[in-house]
């Protein structure tokens, strides 16, 4: 894992089928897959379902490419025992040119690939002209079948309260508008509003109220969000995330300069979702805040270090032990740490002010967060920022102080 290597064993006997390592072993043996791609054909992998996809304007360099690219997969399968259904594969030429123009052929150990107007990869369906309708049709219909799920609980004599009905909406029919949102927000709304009707009828089903009452007044009763709301939200949360992992591929998306002014130009243009993420976050004031980087192979999972920490607290009430008390047991854990050299750090938030603060013996140091960030964000920056300022000095005995369990 990264540069790490375990020991070197024997592994006498196989893995039982479906258990849990069986799994993991094979998504580590058929992640090699992507490697024989091609540098003109851009690939993703997750578990078993491949995607391959190469852009261009000249179709039939693109087809040799694509064909060049299925056949390295499928010498690499039947190499490793693997084997590439031709019958499950689908092909999707996605253009939105209006004269007639060729499709691509591929073939699978020929037999052709069949070229279809839309396809569904991990529960989305992309169509050929980018525009997530048949995925909103899609959703909306399976949504309206979970309705009558809501219709049944609802019952005055029988059925479930509003707190009960919320939490299962939740759970079946707003987890499923969710899922995806990021990539098929790009549609025109008047194609997204098509699941407003959804969130509407579930919202007055799960709060009693009439077919007239204003939908302005079933979010406040609800505490519930609109879609498009919604979908800035996750957009934007999603937009933190993908920085903290450096390979994401939404990190290397940038719009070019020429293509702003043409979408400046055309406002009716909807913008990539790095871009509307951009101007969230703008609106909000969130653009300047840094994302820490989070590394998957800081360390192997078979050698995960232990972190020790001391307690002399526990087993003692707050409320029913005397001040004195504490302050008796931590003067006896000083003296037996003295010479460890001690750092308090503290993090607190306030009506519109986030902070934290390292106290040493040597130096005060405090710091601003955002005013976005919670108190156990602030808690976590001030252990990270006294471990920095440890980190060159050459000793070794320190003991951080916090007042809060992390």
């Amino acid at each position: 894992m990264g540069n790490f290597y375990s020991n070197h064993f024997f592994q006498a006997e196989g893995v039982p089928q479906g258990s849990v390592l069986s799994i993991t072993l094979f998504i580590v043996h058929l992640s090699r897959i992507l490697s024989h791609l091609p540098s003109s054909v851009h690939g993703n992998l997750y578990v078993d379902d491949p995607q391959i996809s190469c852009q261009g304007s000249n179709m039939h360099l693109k087809e040799r490419q694509l064909q060049n690219a299925v056949n390295k997969l499928v010498a690499w399968c039947n190499k490793n025992g693997h084997s590439i259904s031709p019958e499950k594969s689908r092909c999707v030429h996605f253009c939105r040119k209006r004269n007639l123009h060729l499709d691509p052929v591929i073939h699978i150990q020929n037999v052709a690939i069949p070229v279809v107007d839309d396809i569904r990869f991990l529960g989305v369906i992309f169509d050929r002209k980018l525009i997530f309708l048949p995925h909103i049709l899609h959703l909306r219909r399976k949504c309206e079948r979970s309705l009558n799920l809501l219709k049944v609980l609802s019952k005055t004599s029988w059925g479930a309260d509003r707190t009960s009905l919320l939490r299962i909406y939740q759970a079946v029919i707003i987890s499923r508008i969710d899922y995806g949102c990021m990539v098929y927000g790009s549609a025109r709304p008047t194609v997204l509003r098509r699941l407003d009707t959804i969130h509407h009828s579930a919202l007055r089903i799960c709060t009693g109220a009439f077919r007239t009452s204003p939908v302005e007044s079933l979010y406040i009763i609800s505490h519930q969000l609109p879609l498009h709301l919604r979908r800035q939200r996750i957009s934007s949360l999603y937009s933190f995330r993908a920085p903290s992992v450096r390979k994401n591929p939404i990190n290397q998306l940038s719009l070019p300069s020429g293509l702003r002014k043409l979408y400046a130009a055309r406002p009716s243009h909807i913008l990539p979702l790095c871009e509307r993420t951009k101007m969230l976050l703008h609106d909000s004031d969130l653009n300047n805040v840094s994302v820490q980087f989070f590394d998957f192979f800081t360390f192997p999972p078979w050698d995960i270090p232990q972190f020790s920490f001391l307690n002399p607290f526990s087993g003692f009430d707050k409320s029913s032990t005397a001040p004195i008390t504490f302050q008796q047991l931590f003067h006896h854990h000083r003296y037996q740490y003295s010479s460890f050299v001690p750092i308090f750090t503290d993090g607190s938030k306030s009506d519109g002010h986030v902070g934290c603060g390292v106290v040493s013996p040597s130096d005060t140091l405090s710091y601003r967060l955002h005013t976005c960030c919670s108190v156990f964000t602030a808690e976590l920056v001030a252990i990270f920022c006294a471990l920095q300022e440890i980190l060159p000095s050459n000793r070794r005995n320190f003991i951080i102080y916090i007042d809060s369990v992390v």
